[in-house]
C-alpha cells in the first residue's frame, strides 16, 4: 500500500473518511450477500443444494482428519533422535 498525499487533511478528517469508507464497504458486502441468499432461497433445488453442501463438508472433514491422523513426526523430535544417535556413535555405543 502506498502513502498518498493528504492534501492538508488533518488526522481527524482522515479517520472519518476511513471509517466512512469501511462502513460503505460493509454495507455493500451485506447487500450483496443478502441478494445471494435471496437468489438461493428462490431456487427449487434448495434441498438438493443443502444435501450436496453437507456431503462436501463431510468429505472435507474426512480428508482433514485423515491428514491429521497421518501426520509426520515432529521435526525437532527427529533432530533430537539424530543427535542422540550421533552421540552414541561417537562414544562407541553403537
Amino acid at each position: 500500500m502506498t502513502c498518498t498525499p493528504t492534501s492538508g487533511r488533518g488526522p481527524e478528517e482522515q479517520a472519518v473518511l476511513l471509517v466512512a469508507g469501511l462502513a460503505d464497504l460493509a454495507v455493500s458486502a451485506i447487500g450483496s450477500a443478502a441478494g445471494t441468499v435471496q437468489q438461493l432461497l428462490r431456487r427449487s433445488d434448495g434441498p438438493e443444494l443443502v444435501r450436496d453442501a453437507q456431503q462436501d463438508l463431510m468429505a472435507r472433514g474426512r480428508i482433514a482428519l485423515d491428514r491429521a491422523a497421518s501426520a509426520s513426526p515432529a521435526h525437532l523430535e527427529v533432530l533430537a533422535q539424530h543427535a542422540v544417535a550421533r552421540r552414541a556413535a561417537a562414544a562407541g555405543d553403537v
